[in-house]
């Protein structure tokens, strides 16, 4: 849930948590049907940890409202870390939280009720930060931000795809096969142990049979 992309990475962490809690307080206010939520994370604290830029914040809730503050004086409820990326694709790229959580883009930790609250919040909340950040600090911030988060999520998608195309030149030059060629391999194992199987089966036959020659022929 953080808003921590060029140009705002380099403004300080207070002054970013007044942006969080401008936005958060504006989304809040204006939507009543959202208390009943508020009002189930009544106490509850987030720590919001973003790795690449060390930027530590927390998000309470208290009578009704949001607070964002760079301090915290207790155990928070809950833990969501992650790079600025990982908060870019779950906030401007509008991806799945828990697709991403599930991928460790975003790691997740603590109290499941809570967890699961703040789920519901932000699922009814429907929050749309590029349109907020507009709302509350103009255009201008709005726009700057927005582009600055998605150009993050393209870059990081663009090194992704490089690496994984790295990759798979990597193992082709290394006559590693890749997940077509395994399927194909291991489709012809099982086509060439299904013979084995028959070949046994007939063997066996072949056996019993020699066996019963043998039988008669002493008897003869």
């Amino acid at each position: 849930m953080s808003v921590m992309f060029l140009p705002l990475r380099l403004i300080p962490v207070p002054v970013q948590c007044v942006v969080m809690t401008t936005v958060l307080e504006l989304v809040f206010s204006r939507d009543a049907s959202l208390k009943p939520y508020l009002a189930d994370l009544e106490g509850r604290v987030f720590r919001i940890h973003v790795s690449d830029t060390n930027a530590i914040m927390f998000l309470g809730f208290s009578r009704g409202k949001a607070w964002v503050h760079s301090t915290f004086d207790g155990e928070p409820n809950v833990r969501l870390a992650g790079t600025t990326a990982g908060f870019a694709r779950m906030c401007f790229a509008h991806e799945d939280p828990d697709e991403l959580v599930f991928q460790q883009v975003l790691k997740l930790s603590g109290d499941s009720d809570a967890m699961l609250r703040f789920k519901k919040l932000f699922a009814a909340a429907d929050l749309d930060w590029e349109r907020e950040l507009r709302a509350s600090f103009g255009d201008f911030f709005g726009t700057r931000v927005a582009r600055a988060a998605h150009a993050l999520v393209a870059a990081e998608q663009k090194l992704a795809d490089g690496t994984k195309q790295m990759l798979q030149n990597n193992l082709q030059s290394m006559d590693i096969p890749d997940a077509a060629r395994l399927q194909q391999w291991q489709a012809g194992v099982e086509r060439f142990s299904h013979q084995i199987s028959k070949l046994k089966g007939r063997v066996t036959r072949a056996e019993h049979r020699l066996e019963h020659l043998c039988e008669e022929k002493s008897e003869a």
